[in-house]
């Protein structure tokens, strides 16, 4: 079975990714940023690796995939999950929150996965998944410097999938729509509410349904598959 590195990995889709990966077979390993509690509980649940790094700097995402290389033998597929989300008009954003979300979101995702490619490439075997949003795909308002980033991770993607195909490596993205996870929790429930009526399905998500997406785009039954977006949004965007 394969070795899998998730980033984010404590909480929300990312948790129910580390689960899911777990449950199936995979060796796990993933990143967090201060969820100490939470990934304890994961680890003694799954028995998956836990590595604290944040994901806004370059020293601890090497040391990232250092020790998950050491601790796995490798790493097979990797899946960027990292982010950060903030509300707020244009004007009231400052340059320091901008480059929280980018630097997480998107350079984050350069980062790691330059890290891992060598490893991959000299396989000549890889899975590389990115997770982005609905809102990288419509733009949200109030969300430019979220909806930016994870428009980047969707042009990140296609552009390297060209890159690595005759390497074996398969480059793909999730755009989840609204999922049930801490990052929504400042949406108040008549919020909610609001945005499942406009979901076609008529329900929010949930991690899980993300997880199960991410889990076939890592399969061997995906390898026609590369530089695509899947829309995990119950209908949201078509």
């Amino acid at each position: 079975m394969k070795n899998v590195l998730i980033t984010g990995g404590s909480r929300g889709i990312g948790r129910a990714m580390v689960e899911l990966f777990s449950k199936k077979g995979y060796s796990v390993a993933f990143t967090y940023k201060r969820s100490d509690a939470e990934a304890e509980e994961l680890v003694r649940g799954c028995g998956a690796l836990a590595i604290k790094a944040d994901s806004e700097y370059a020293a601890d995402i090497e040391r990232a995939v250092r020790t998950a290389t050491e601790q796995m033998g490798s790493v097979d597929i990797l899946i960027n999950n990292a982010a950060v989300s903030s509300i707020s008009l244009l004007c009231d954003i400052s340059l320091e929150e901008w480059n929280r979300v980018m630097n997480t979101s998107i350079t984050g995702t350069f980062l790691y996965t330059k890290c891992v490619l060598p490893q991959m490439i000299q396989k000549k075997w890889g899975r590389i998944i990115n997770i982005s949003s609905m809102w990288g795909i419509t733009g949200a308002s109030c969300e430019v410097h979220y909806s930016t980033a994870k428009a980047a991770v969707i042009g990140f993607t296609k552009a390297l999938a060209k890159e690595l195909g005759p390497s074996g490596i398969t480059v793909n993205a999730i755009a989840p729509g609204v999922i049930r996870t801490e990052m929504n929790a400042s949406l108040s429930e008549e919020d909610m509410r609001i945005l499942a009526e406009e979901t076609p399905v008529s329900r929010i998500g949930e991690p899980c349904e993300v997880a199960h997406a991410a889990l076939f785009l890592a399969s061997d039954e995906s390898s026609f598959i590369t530089g695509e977006i899947m829309n995990v949004s119950g209908g949201f965007i078509t």
